[in-house]
């Protein structure tokens, strides 16, 4: 008769839940993992908008060379500034044109630096250099 009431009250037992320490340490998995995800969440949006900024940059900067490419001229030694609208961004487009040791081309570096919502300044993103001649 002992046996069978420490049988069934063993079954009791067996269904009873969990215990308060195995719900915390539960929660602590829970919660580390949780953490470590949106850790790597905020990471890969983060290299995503880089990566999107440096490419917006970067067609800036190949669009200057391409419009230097396409003067009749030579471009003279120089280095100026304007300001552009490329998508839905402002950009400051600086170019620098200098000499070569070779007098029918010139080495032009474009900077595309962004505009910003919290600063009066533009924050250079991209430099794309080549070199320009003329038969």
């Amino acid at each position: 008769m002992a046996a069978a009431r420490r049988r069934g009250s063993s079954a009791v037992r067996a269904f009873r839940g969990f215990t308060l320490i195995e719900v915390l340490v539960a929660l602590l998995v829970f919660g580390l993992i949780t953490s470590t995800a949106v850790r790597v969440g905020r990471q890969y949006i983060s290299s995503y908008e880089l990566v999107r900024e440096k490419t917006r940059a970067g067609c800036v900067a190949d669009n200057r060379i391409n419009e230097i490419r396409l003067e009749e001229t030579l471009p003279e030694i120089a280095e100026n500034s304007r300001d552009t609208t490329y998508g839905p961004f402002r950009w400051r487009v600086t170019t620098k044109v200098m000499a070569t040791a070779e007098p029918s081309m010139r080495r032009v570096e474009v900077t595309a630096a962004q505009y910003r919502a919290n600063r009066p300044d533009p924050v250079p993103v991209h430099t794309l250099s080549a070199f320009v001649g003329k038969n």
